[in-house]
């Protein structure tokens, strides 16, 4: 019998190889002989560097980068010097963990750091550059990771913009004179999440900007810099992308990738399962268990439960789900390549606590998956 598990981390709890590793101490509680392939999975968010590295024998590298309000972050990246591919997590540079929510500024918060990760990623060879961009404290339409790049943003007095997205209603000329020439010759694939276009109700700054301390005028404020940022890009690169699905990713860093780096946008999900294998995986397998700490209708969204399920249904394989809680609409995935679904918490349990007995109750729960699994098959 040949079992795949393709689980997501657990925030706060266990990293995805983490929950891999006690699904699969579970299943050989009752299939002590079955093959099983642990392939750790992500999304584009938290854990994407990890499970890329787990999979492909990859290195971690770290660099000291700007952080979102400019202080000095050790940032994690990883290389994969087979191919010379650099994944990187915006949020290890420009991530909303990096600032406490009493110090959160949307309209002063800058991506240069992450631009500092793909200057790096440059000087180590890469041709090719995974940028999941997940998790942002940010909302400065990339124009940070840009101007780490070699773009000038310059005020109607020639001097450089302050960093973050409410400097760019001073802006009077993008200027790409010192931009990177090595950025040309590199592929940039940004693995996300979030088609919002880069500006109006649904852009950046009206969905994120709150959450990242931005007040309803701040909001306004943004949403106005963001498009007058777009309207001079556009006049200098020649074209227009702040419409585009996922220009509203990361504050804005989606259209920034699109328009000076010419990026392609593809589900997190899709690009981690591509580079960990996932479907020579899921050929030819019995059962694939995949999991995330929430699972509920949110999961449509291109999550990794959803994900994996696409891929297993193409081979005709089933799929069943453990994670830390079943929220609203969970069965709406049923239609979707989900057989069945199971938490991981068997009675009353604080959210700490959970977290705390994860490994344990991962374990008991796929014990549990097999058993009846193993009723079932009986004739």
């Amino acid at each position: 019998m040949k079992i795949v598990i393709a689980p997501d981390s657990f925030k706060d709890s266990l990293s995805a190889q983490g929950v891999a590793e006690a699904i699969a101490l579970g299943l050989a509680q009752v299939w002590p002989h079955a093959t099983l392939v642990k392939c750790p999975m992500a999304d584009g968010g938290e854990g994407t560097v990890e499970s890329i590295l787990a999979a492909c024998e990859g290195e971690l590298r770290r660099t000291t980068v700007r952080g979102p309000l400019g202080s000095a972050v050790d940032a994690a990246w990883g290389w994969l010097p087979h191919n010379h591919t650099a994944i990187i997590e915006m949020a290890e540079a420009s991530g909303l963990q990096l600032v406490p929510p009493g110090k959160r500024d949307a309209c002063i918060s800058s991506t240069f750091g992450t631009g500092e990760l793909i200057r790096a990623a440059l000087d180590a060879g890469a041709q090719r550059v995974i940028l999941a961009i997940g998790g942002s404290a940010t909302n400065d339409g990339g124009a940070g990771a840009m101007q780490a790049l070699g773009v000038k943003l310059l005020d109607a007095q020639g001097q450089m913009l302050v960093p973050g997205g409410l400097a760019l209603a001073q802006l009077a000329r993008v200027d790409l004179t010192e931009l990177d020439p090595r950025l040309a010759q590199v592929r940039f694939d940004i693995a996300a999440d979030v088609n919002n276009p880069l500006c109006g109700p649904h852009g950046a700054s009206a969905i994120f900007g709150p959450q990242k301390g931005a007040s309803p005028a701040q909001v306004q404020q943004l949403d106005q810099a963001l498009g007058h940022f777009a309207h001079l890009c556009a006049e200098v690169l020649g074209n227009d992308v702040r419409d585009e699905p996922g220009s509203g990713a990361a504050g804005g860093l989606g259209f920034a990738a699109k328009a000076f780096l010419d990026a392609q946008f593809q589900a997190g999900v899709e690009v981690v399962a591509e580079l960990v294998g996932l479907a020579e995986a899921v050929k030819g397998a019995d059962l694939v268990i995949t999991g995330e700490g929430r699972f509920d209708a949110q999961t449509l969204r291109g999550k990794t439960p959803f994900g994996v399920a696409r891929i297993a249904k193409h081979y005709a394989v089933p799929v069943i789900v453990i994670a830390g809680t079943l929220g609203d609409g969970y069965q709406e995935l049923y239609g979707h390549g989900i057989n069945a679904a199971f938490a991981v918490t068997s009675g009353p349990m604080t959210l700490e606590q959970a977290c705390a007995e994860a490994p344990r109750l991962l374990r008991e729960r796929a014990t549990d998956i097999a058993r009846v699994w193993q009723l079932a098959a009986k004739p």
